[in-house]
């Protein structure tokens, strides 16, 4: 284990909240990333943390093997606890990339097709009806006439509603019922409208891709991902069933809006406690809990075509160039690739990643090894100090760092 202590900067503290600006940074091989030895996002978002309108937040910023890592304020607030890149917590809709690398695995190793009928693995497809019109609870549907194709389901233009109609009853994202059961259960509602030719976001339609990688390999989704993608990269902390010890230091939750001190809640409906019992079954849409060393590793692997920073080879380098940093859909239809906000058009300023409900995001760009992340978990708004972030990592990116003596895990690597 290598280590960056960040700067811990001495200003004076308001009562409400204290502001640990305190940053650790560590990787599982020797390639650890150089100290950049900037401040630019501390600097920009500690005037937040110290009125107690940020609570707490990571942010980390990456080119080309030089790193600013900040860990701001606290994961728990109310006891004064600071936030660590270790600390568990609910990434949500950033799942979806991790489907997304599960499909591209098969597709890679030609056991998948993207413009394979769904219908091929789960005959429940076969025939769909697409809701037409709604009047006085009655509702008219015809039957489909395009092929809803795997790349649909993958890139949200498959037609389905972004949840089940029941999931708040079933407990949320964590659904309540397997990745097979909810592909059964779509497959027996109306869609939106003819698949491939409008964009509806979709935590189904992923769990719906899930469910194929299922039936190809013969696994659960879960334990596939874990044995192709989890354990090669070194991710020993995520998982659907964070446990006890973990929950004891989760990010904790907040109802943030700008001007004002933040307010810890229990829970959100959309994800409701408990967390790690059994009633919780795996979401591809939005279910995967992670830390932010963990994410690194993740986002790092696309960031650099393929390969982990533990030199773990997921995927090959024209596969993520191909359908994970590329937009899969039509033109004209906005960007996204296999559950990744991907470029229509690939260029070097180009970004790829994803977002999660509570404000967390990771965005990579391939071509100058560019990475920046954030980590919260936040409901509400607004949220003046994303503008500051922004800016910050401008400074960043644009600024000349020395990287001399930063390891070159960053080189593509076949």
């Amino acid at each position: 284990m290598c280590g960056i202590i960040m700067h811990i900067m001495k200003r004076k503290i308001l009562s409400v909240v204290a502001a640990a600006a305190i940053g650790f940074a560590g990787c599982v091989s020797p390639n650890c990333p150089k100290d950049s030895g900037t401040h630019y996002a501390e600097e920009a978002l500690t005037p937040w943390v110290e009125k107690g309108e940020l609570p707490g937040a990571i942010s980390v910023f990456y080119k080309d093997g030089v790193q600013e890592v900040a860990c701001l304020g606290y994961a728990d607030a109310a006891a004064k606890r600071p936030i660590r890149l270790d600390d568990v917590y609910m990434q949500c809709s950033q799942t979806k990339g991790f489907c997304g690398v599960t499909v591209a695995i098969l597709v890679e190793e030609g056991k998948l097709r993207l413009d394979d009928p769904v219908s091929k693995y789960l005959p429940e497809f076969g025939t769909l009806w697409v809701q037409e019109s709604e009047s006085n609870g009655v509702r008219r549907v015809v039957k489909a006439k395009n092929t809803l194709t795997v790349r649909m389901v993958m890139n949200h233009t498959g037609g389905f509603a972004f949840e089940l109609p029941n999931y708040h009853e079933m407990g949320g994202w964590s659904r309540r019922m397997p990745l097979r059961s909810v592909a059964a259960m779509a497959a027996a509602l109306p869609i939106r409208f003819e698949p491939g030719t409008k964009v509806q976001y979709s935590n189904v339609g992923i769990d719906i891709g899930a469910a194929i990688v299922e039936i190809v390999t013969g696994k659960r989704w879960e334990t596939f991902l874990k044995e192709r993608v989890l354990d090669p990269l070194g991710m020993e902390s995520s998982g659907f069933w964070p446990t006890d010890a973990q929950l004891a230091h989760q990010l904790e939750m907040y109802n943030v809006k700008g001007g004002e001190v933040a307010k810890w809640r229990l829970e959100n409906p959309s994800m409701q406690r408990p967390y790690n019992d059994d009633r919780v079954f795996p979401s591809a849409g939005a279910g995967l809990w992670t830390t932010v060393s963990d994410q690194l590793k993740f986002y790092k692997m696309l960031m650099n075509l393929g390969i982990g920073e533990n030199g773990a080879r997921i995927l090959k380098e024209e596969t993520v160039k191909g359908i994970l940093a590329k937009s899969t859909r039509p033109k004209g239809f906005d960007g996204y690739s296999l559950g990744l906000k991907a470029p229509e058009n690939d260029t070097d300023d180009q970004w790829f990643g994803h977002g999660g409900a509570w404000g967390t995001n990771c965005m990579v760009n391939w071509h100058r090894r560019q990475l920046k992340l954030w980590a919260v978990q936040f409901c509400g708004g607004p949220r003046p100090w994303d503008s500051a972030r922004a800016k910050a990592a401008d400074k960043f990116f644009n600024a000349k760092i020395d990287n001399s003596g930063a390891d070159a895990y960053t080189g593509r690597m076949k």
